[in-house]
């Protein structure tokens, strides 16, 4: 998961520490057998393991082909861009990276990983913080075209820069290669928001979730806290400067019904119920629509008018593993809990038959190839 917030970090690095008995049984055996869990807890009866392989999976959605497009932070790098631009503060920062070192996978209707689109740029946070990794961070697909948005790209994420490799919206051409479509770095940089919080702040910024709508592409900032409109020609604008009435929240999940609705990550510690759902007008009118939820990081509404909510850590103090939750939100704001006990989960989507596919280990300590998706069968 991309740093939301310095406390952040340095608390999810803590944890790194704090729970090394856990997390040592949960990754000891670098071989699983197939269906078998990444983390400690016994899977509740409605999920499973889809598909295994993936490095630190982010957001996901399926394409018309019907497979699953999954964005991968990737594994990080060791370039470094220190007194080339702008950086990111310690302990966070320096950043290192690599021009490489991300990619999108592709998921078949068996759970059969392939990689779509590879060579993308991923970065990680200092030794100090973890190595905490980002890179690809959502998918879109605009008609048979897909989309990618990058969040740990930049050189303030030590991302070397020949050629340009900036935070943005790169577009998959039929022939498998990309052409950046979008400098979101650039946009973040010469439209500041109105309340950033210094001792937190990224110079590219930290994308982290896309969705199309009516022929274009919406994105949601965590670190400076926005939400803006990408058209297939590049032309970038802001929805709403959420920052603006909500302060440093850290807003981080994104869906459409009618308006937009945002979840929040919120800053660590873990404050059990202190994350929120906004609702956001297409004019960028902010108000609050739901309460009471923890670290959202996953956000769809079904059919029904369902909301499901992905929170990524549920107990209170630092983040903790098997800790992640989906909770179901129905129209009078009743909150049902669809499933429990996933690890530190980063995305999620609906899918065939109504069921969400969850990217699951998707940040923190893991070695390369432990990310998971998750089939939830929803009752």
């Amino acid at each position: 998961m991309k740093k939301m917030t310095n406390q952040a970090v340095t608390i999810i690095a803590l944890t790194t520490i704090l729970s090394a008995l856990a997390l040592g049984l949960a990754f000891g055996q670098s071989a699983r057998a197939p269906g078998t869990r990444a983390f400690v807890q016994p899977a509740p009866n409605n999920v499973t393991v889809f598909a295994t392989g993936l490095n630190n999976p982010r957001g996901l959605k399926f394409g018309p082909d019907g497979n699953l497009y999954v964005a991968e932070g990737g594994i990080g790098g060791a370039n470094s861009t220190e007194g080339c631009c702008e950086q990111v503060i310690p302990p966070v920062g320096p950043y290192t990276g690599s021009a490489t070192g991300s990619r999108i996978s592709k998921i078949d209707p068996a759970g059969v990983r392939t990689t779509a689109v590879d060579n993308l740029p991923s970065s990680q946070t200092s030794a100090t913080t973890g190595n905490l990794i980002s890179g690809a961070a959502d998918v879109a697909f605009i008609e048979n075209t897909l989309y990618i948005l990058l969040g740990g790209a930049g050189c303030s994420h030590g991302v070397p820069q020949v050629p340009e490799m900036p935070n943005g919206v790169l577009r998959v051409n039929a022939d498998g290669t990309t052409d950046l479509i979008a400098n979101l770095s650039a946009f973040v940089m010469a439209n500041p928001v109105a309340h950033p919080n210094p001792p937190d702040f990224e110079p590219d910024g930290t994308w982290y979730s896309m969705i199309a709508l009516a022929g274009n592409l919406y994105a949601v900032e965590p670190n400076h806290g926005e939400l803006d409109t990408i058209t297939p020609d590049g032309q970038i604008s802001r929805v709403s400067d959420i920052s603006a009435t909500q302060g440093h929240i850290v807003p981080t999940a994104l869906a459409h019904h009618g308006n937009f609705y945002v979840g929040n990550l919120n800053t660590f510690p873990v404050v059990p119920g202190s994350s929120k759902i906004l609702k956001i007008t297409p004019s960028g009118n902010v108000t609050v629509a739901i309460e009471g939820l923890t670290a959202v990081l996953g956000l769809v509404i079904d059919g029904r008018d369902r909301m499901y909510v992905l929170e990524t850590s549920t107990a209170a103090g630092p983040p903790t593993p098997g800790t992640g939750k989906v909770i179901r939100v129905d129209r009078s704001g009743h909150q049902t809990e669809i499933a429990s006990g996933l690890f530190f989960p980063t995305g999620m989507t609906l899918g065939p038959a109504g069921a969400l596919y969850v990217s699951n280990v998707g940040f923190g300590p893991p070695p390369v190839g432990l990310g998971e998706i998750l089939r939830i069968t929803v009752p």
